[in-house]
């Protein structure tokens, strides 16, 4: 179907038709109806860039997800069909920005006009993009909490609760000895924010409960070591707070040779479960709801006056197998 069958049914010219597509003219609304009812009646469909015209948008969402080298693809990847799956339903594609361009990034697609909104993920505590989306003349929302969060529009599971509800999950069931196996420490030395939140969400809870605990940074090639580490150098440990979903599997792999595996040794995961481990007590990171939220915010941004607001999901603990009063005694 081609403009000029849409023409020759409305009984105008292409270019009227092309006019009323664009809105660089000004059709009479009879006219424009007619137009409008052969369109409809023939199914034709504007190509990208006459819609685009007509309406000032590009009708296509960016996601920034830098892939980098300590980034767990899948969880990424969940984010990512998320977005585009709710960005369709607003009959806007998405695309994709992988490279950790940073600031340059985004003043790249600002300037192109191919974008009608931004969503950004990977978010540091000192985020340097930060200034930038302030700046810019273009709606963003964010996935992730920076420190300053004056005239942004943020989305994110409430992190530090988490950490904390973690915690208290052990300190209820008798724990007083306990350990967090946190992302590798990459990820804490540039001060990515939601595991500075969890982290500290972990440390505050120990503390407001009086129980031991360490902090453990971890790359998933050195999980196995480190839980024998821990079998062999923390003999009272009785419970363990995963956030690290790569690790989780070689972790409880290597507590298994040791003798403790769970629930003698309590774990409580604080994210999504890899294929093939068992149900564990964990909080699970709700990316779908989160990818969800984020255009939905995103398109209200877009379509009318800006509100920055911070929304935190409350997290909830899912028991499974893998939590129980510690076997050793205080």
């Amino acid at each position: 179907m081609r403009i000029s069958d849409v023409a020759r049914h409305a009984g105008v010219s292409p270019s009227t038709v092309s006019y009323v597509l664009s809105g660089k003219r000004s059709i009479s609304d009879t006219t424009r109806r007619r137009v409008l009812d052969s369109i409809d009646a023939l199914g034709y469909r504007p190509h990208a860039g006459a819609r685009s015209l007509a309406s000032r948008r590009s009708n296509v969402l960016a996601l920034v997800v830098p892939l980098r080298e300590d980034v767990h693809v899948p969880v990424a990847m969940r984010f990512a069909v998320s977005v585009v799956t709710a960005a369709r339903a607003h009959d806007h594609d998405v695309l994709l920005l992988t490279q950790g361009e940073g600031p340059a990034g985004l003043h790249r697609v600002a300037g192109s006009a191919m974008v009608d909104g931004v969503i950004v993920m990977d978010v540091e505590t000192e985020d340097a993009r930060v200034p930038v989306l302030r700046s810019l003349d273009l709606p963003s929302v964010l996935i992730g909490v920076p420190a300053d969060t004056e005239a942004l529009t943020c989305v994110d599971l409430d992190f530090a609760a988490a950490g904390a509800a973690c915690v208290h999950h052990l300190a209820d069931l008798g724990h007083r000895d306990i350990a967090f196996v946190g992302q590798p420490a990459s990820v804490y030395e540039r001060r990515t924010g939601f595991a500075e939140r969890t982290l500290a969400g972990f440390e505050a809870a120990a503390r407001e409960r009086g129980v031991r605990a360490t902090s453990h940074p971890c790359d998933p090639a050195a999980a196995r070591t480190l839980a024998a580490e821990l079998v062999r150098d923390r003999p009272d440990l009785t419970g363990l707070i995963v956030h690290n979903e790569p690790s989780l599997a070689p972790l409880l792999e290597a507590l298994a040779d040791h003798g403790r595996t769970p629930p003698e040794t309590s774990v409580v995961a604080l994210g999504s479960l890899p294929p093939g481990v068992a149900e564990l007590t964990r909080v699970e990171l709700p990316a779908e709801e989160l990818g969800a939220r984020a255009v939905a915010l995103l398109m209200d941004r877009i379509d009318g006056p800006e509100h920055p607001e911070v929304t935190l999901l409350e997290p909830r603990i899912i028991l499974g197998e893998s939590t129980a009063p510690p076997v050793r005694p205080d």
